[in-house]
């Protein structure tokens, strides 16, 4: 049922390929039906390379998942990856790997040989997140959810009727660039004050400096985190705002769709009560009408392999024609 979960034991069933693409990780496993991780493979993201150095990467990940005994069992291939994406293309531009702009990914890793006459699906990784949680995690039997993934950035799905909202493009949920502060500083996306300005592990730290916190030696959120169990104050009115731009995000994103939990991973989930014991406080503050008492924040349950398991749940469960390439380049 968990992602962390590893085993060597042959499949009792189909296994998926999955893949999950970033800016600093390109990592690959077999995942069976139960979310269970059987054979891993892992590449450094060359991120500031060509576009051929980085497929390149991506069919070593798929190499080495192929040379082990299992590969025969896989059906198809799921990938997770940094965004923006383009499902209707099987495009996409990540934000941190410049080379890759509207880059071809689906039908270029359908290419590498081993993946003849397999179906290759795409998902953005914070959709493949929320496909995880769902199925095996935190957000198991919800039929209306949001995951989030706060880390150096924030990424979030949606998962409504009881399936997960890919949107037209596959960027549904993107709670990340919903702007929190009209007047608020730039951000990459080109708009201003967007939550990830806020929220994200990035912002926590740049924050806690500015009001005066000084890092023992690497200045980064769990170093905030560490202060503000410590009890320094800077650091605790860091999270804090961190927190409150999070649960207005959240209780938007509730009013809108009704969702009834929200879930949150990555590195700042990490940092514990620090943070979920003000995002508690804020929530209710800011999900204040009738129909959103009961909506509730938890930590999520997967770890880092959620994106993989999610990968792999979206792809065994099929996707819509546009998201999907065979080898020989069919639609």
């Amino acid at each position: 049922m968990s992602s962390h979960r590893s085993a060597a034991s042959p499949p009792s069933g189909d296994l998926i390929a999955a893949l999950d693409i970033g800016g600093t990780k390109i990592a690959g496993a077999l995942v069976d039906r139960d979310g269970v991780l059987l054979h891993r493979a892992r590449r450094a993201t060359p991120a500031q390379e060509s576009a051929d150095a980085l497929l390149g990467a991506v069919h070593e990940v798929v190499s080495a998942l192929a040379a082990g005994p299992l590969w025969g069992a896989v059906r198809a291939v799921g990938i997770g990856s940094a965004g923006p994406i383009d499902l209707t293309r099987g495009t996409v531009s990540p934000v941190n790997i410049p080379a890759w702009r509207d880059f071809p990914l689906v039908e270029s890793v359908a290419r590498h040989p081993a993946l003849a006459h397999r179906q290759v699906m795409l998902a953005g990784d914070a959709v493949a997140m929320t496909a995880a949680e769902h199925r095996h995690g935190a957000a198991r039997g919800h039929k209306n959810a949001l995951c989030l993934v706060v880390s150096t950035g924030v990424g979030a799905g949606l998962v409504i009727n009881g399936s997960v909202h890919h949107g037209l493009t596959g960027n549904a949920g993107h709670l990340g660039h919903i702007s929190i502060d009209f007047d608020g500083e730039p951000c990459p996306c080109g708009a201003k004050g967007c939550l990830e300005t806020i929220a994200s592990g990035t912002a926590i730290t740049r924050h806690a400096l500015a009001l005066g916190w000084q890092p023992p030696l690497t200045a980064d959120a769990a170093a905030v985190a560490a202060a503000a169990r410590a009890g320094e104050a800077a650091a605790l009115a860091a999270f804090d705002r961190a927190a409150r731009a999070l649960a207005a995000g959240i209780a938007a994103t509730a009013a809108l769709v009704e969702i009834d939990i929200a879930v949150v991973g990555g590195g700042v989930a990490q940092s514990g009560e620090v943070f979920f014991e003000p995002l508690a406080r804020h929530l209710r503050r800011y999900a204040a009408m009738p129909f959103l008492q009961d909506l509730r924040v938890v930590p999520a349950e997967l770890g880092p392999d959620a994106g993989l398991v999610g990968a792999a749940v979206l792809a065994s469960a099929g996707v819509p024609p546009a998201t999907t390439v065979l080898v020989d380049g069919a639609r």
